[in-house]
């Protein structure tokens, strides 16, 4: 396996991201995406994982990344994340990846590698990327309501926004119902010192595609 392209260094944030092989959607039901989400807070942790020793009461340890924004589609999931040990992001997942990839393969009968690859990844490293990214991953959601609506001039960004706000999937959901779990937003810049400023800015984001 040859040398990541972007490294990933401790102390930096990083987009990370993949699709299911050939581009196959690789959550099927609500039980799938509750698994996967469940999988985000349980395999960030520095200890070694059993699933099947998992209680509702289980103790994670020691974070070894901190998530700033996820959004988990049909085919594919998104990962803002801050590297906070050496090697945290590839540890987390590869446990992610491999424990996912089980419960899949095992609930649907069926055998091989469920990811196209290894995680993809993209540094964000300036300020106004970072920013942008909270944008980009919770608006992710809206080509599940308009797959072109970039494009689609007729959009309707009230609508797209709803949609969007609903999604729960995402850590969207999680920030705007204050049920923080997954995220760690003491580790990412305050671009949005409450909930209304950051609603207003996916708004102005969806109303500016639309011009």
């Amino acid at each position: 396996m040859g040398l990541r392209r972007t490294p990933l260094v401790r102390g930096e944030y990083y987009h990370i991201y993949n699709r299911g092989v050939e581009k196959r959607e690789i959550f099927l039901d609500k039980e799938d995406y509750f698994h996967f989400l469940k999988l985000l807070y349980i395999c960030n942790s520095n200890k070694s994982i059993t699933l099947r020793n998992i209680s509702d009461n289980f103790d994670r340890g020691e974070t070894i990344v901190d998530i700033g924004a996820y959004c988990i589609m049909p085919n594919h999931f998104h990962v803002l994340c801050y590297e906070k040990i050496e090697n945290g992001i590839s540890t987390f997942m590869k446990k992610l990846s491999t424990a996912y990839a089980m419960y899949f393969n095992k609930k649907y009968i069926r055998t091989g590698i469920l990811f196209q690859g290894r995680f993809k990844s993209e540094h964000a490293n300036t300020d106004g990327y970072l920013k942008y990214l909270y944008a980009y991953i919770h608006l992710n959601p809206a080509k599940l309501k308009n797959p072109k609506w970039k494009e689609d001039k007729t959009h309707k960004s009230k609508e797209l926004l709803i949609f969007v706000k609903k999604y729960p999937y995402s850590s969207l959901y999680e920030y705007l119902n204050n049920k923080i779990k997954i995220t760690n937003p003491a580790s990412f810049p305050s671009y949005f010192p409450n909930i209304k400023s950051h609603i207003d800015d996916l708004f102005q984001w969806l109303s500016t595609q639309n011009t």
